[in-house]
């Protein structure tokens, strides 16, 4: 159990690291003004607009670094600050945004997969690790196999955890590729512009990459317990 909590702090140390250099990244950024002084929405509003995708609504949601899309009721959902800002950050996350609206509206795989894999990752995740520890538990106490196939359910779930972590990060590269080439494309900004909106998507994409090899390292290890300590 002691090298379960070391892996965790281990990762944990870097998720923080990485959120954190995330976060100075974009507080630096946010000083770098647009020249075409767009806020975040209206440069989502025309990031849409020239993507032909007119059935999708950009709002605006409390919070800090809380911008997402949602395919089901097709809304960009941008953080007062992105929404209202005028700089370089701002201007990479409503991109960036978009870029998921525009995979939607293109049917891109692994969004879909994505899509189809949420609702059944949120019902099994927060349970699966408790099923691996419970059945460890009953397959030492009773020394029968039911907490055996209880663990392994547990891994299971696991397991679906660890590709929804995986699947996301072809989806969350391929939104930031969409948005750079964009605000290229399209001449929304200068190169210094465009070098910090680069810089903070490139960031914003490790925390995905932390969180699946997290993810990863998690499962393998309790993998580890259930089948390396199993006695037939």
């Amino acid at each position: 159990m002691y090298g379960y909590y070391i892996l965790i702090g281990i990762i944990a140390l870097v998720s923080m690291a990485v959120s954190s250099k995330l976060k100075s990244k974009f507080n630096y950024y946010s000083q770098v003004r647009l020249r075409n002084g767009m806020s975040g929405a209206e440069i989502a509003q025309k990031m849409l607009a020239d993507h032909g995708i007119f059935d999708v609504k950009v709002i605006s949601t409390p919070g800090m670094l809380t911008d997402h899309y949602n395919p089901a009721n097709k809304t960009v959902n941008l953080s007062e600050s992105v929404y209202n800002q005028r700089n370089a950050a701002a201007a990479a996350v409503a991109a960036h945004e978009c870029g998921h609206a525009v995979q939607h509206a293109k049917a891109y795989q692994w969004l879909g997969l994505r899509s189809k894999l949420v609702p059944l990752v949120s019902v099994t995740s927060g349970m699966s690790q408790w099923m691996v520890i419970g059945g460890l538990i009953l397959g030492a106490a009773a020394h029968i196999g039911f907490g055996f196939y209880i663990a392994v359910a547990g891994l299971i779930f696991m397991a679906l955890a660890t590709v929804f972590s995986f699947v996301t990060l072809p989806v969350e590269y391929d939104a930031s590729n969409r948005a750079l080439a964009w605000l290229k494309n399209k001449n929304m900004v200068t190169q210094q512009e465009y070098e910090g909106a680069e810089d903070s998507l490139k960031w914003a994409a490790r925390t995905y990459l932390v969180a699946a090899i997290g993810s990863l390292a998690q499962l393998l290890y309790w993998a580890l317990q259930v089948f390396g300590g199993r006695r037939d």
